[in-house]
């Protein structure tokens, strides 16, 4: 399933993400040489219909031809099936974003897929991981990292002062590379924005350059940190939609408006019909269900009850049920570490 490549196929460079299909036979990790042996790790196009990823990398390697890189890299090209459709995933596939080393799910090609991508960059020496993404709803460029120490602050702040620690959800290729290197999943706002394009290059093309992590702090000032208490799902048996409808939960159309905003308590999210008292699930950390801890239905309104900042709010449906409709943050001191 995993196709292992000493060099760029032909046409690469240039193909739309629709038609990599064509280049690709699927999943592929493409070896390059650079100057440095250690390489930097980087992957795109874990979910088919985020191509900034792999848009910024088709511009580091075209402004690299004809010239060693400055350090190796290893390319990771992930769902290139769903790519094709424009697609998030395919609903026959699991999420390549839930399947790495340290899921809580087993037992399907992708799984073994990813142990084994994950394999070679350990016995690669890798320098430094980079996972590339967008989202649907309005939210700034950021990073997230799995661990607090130095090198993966560093890493995450060398693209924004914007980082998000995160404990859930489970299987992400960041957490499993953590335990390999430094690496950070970079969040580069909607697909299509050539400003995200641009910026991840030049991340990709800064983080190539690097020679080596300092085991410094990164000063508090040079950070707004935030830490992840909470997944939002709405509840699997709950009917949900972005319009004046029928549905048991009726969410506000520019819901993705508050992303990023510290909401104060009685920010409404929605509507709930008289038979639909807990329509939103939240999962802690520890995969507890919290719900009753951050929302209310009163008076048929979907009420915030403590004061929090939500990320990744989305209006898109689809990306609701295959994954989350947010995720619920808090202000992280890094004296408090």
């Amino acid at each position: 399933m995993l196709n292992v490549l000493e060099a760029l196929p032909a046409g690469f460079l240039d193909a739309p993400a629709r038609e990599l299909y064509r280049i690709l036979a699927g999943p592929s990790l493409i070896h390059l040489p650079g100057r440095r042996k250690e390489p930097l790790f980087v992957c795109v196009l874990l979910h088919g219909n985020e191509d900034t990823g792999f848009k910024a990398m088709q511009t580091v390697l075209r402004n690299h031809q004809g010239r060693a890189l400055p350090r190796a890299l290893s390319l990771f090209v992930g769902n290139v099936a769903a790519a094709r459709e424009g697609l998030r995933r395919l609903e026959q596939q699991p999420d390549y974003n839930r399947v790495w080393p340290g899921a809580d799910t087993a037992g399907q090609p992708e799984h073994a897929m990813m142990d084994a991508v994950t394999a070679q960059m350990r016995s690669r020496s890798v320098f430094a991981s980079i996972d590339i993404h967008n989202n649907t709803g309005f939210n700034p460029h950021y990073g997230c990292v799995n661990r607090l120490d130095p090198p993966f602050l560093q890493l995450a702040a060398l693209f924004s002062r914007t980082v998000v620690y995160f404990r859930r959800p489970l299987g992400v290729q960041s957490a499993a590379l953590a335990q390999v290197c430094p690496a950070v999943t970079l969040e580069c706002g909607k697909p299509g924005n050539q400003s995200g394009e641009t910026h991840a290059a030049a991340f990709v093309e800064a983080a190539l350059n690097l020679a080596e992590f300092s085991q410094r702090a990164v000063p508090a000032h040079d950070l707004d940190l935030f830490h992840t208490v909470g997944v939002v799902k709405v509840a699997p048996e709950v009917t949900f939609g972005f319009e004046h409808n029928d549905a048991e939960l009726r969410l506000e159309p520019d819901l993705d408006r508050m992303n990023f905003r510290e909401l104060p308590a009685g920010t409404r999210f929605g509507f709930a019909a008289n038979s639909c008292a807990a329509p939103l699930q939240v999962i802690d950390e520890d995969g507890n269900r919290v719900e009753d801890q951050f929302f209310e239905v009163r008076k048929g309104e979907v009420l915030l009850k403590r004061r929090t900042m939500p990320a990744m709010l989305t209006t898109d449906a689809r990306i609701v049920r295959q994954d989350c409709l947010c995720y619920l943050m808090e202000r992280l001191s890094l004296r408090d570490e």
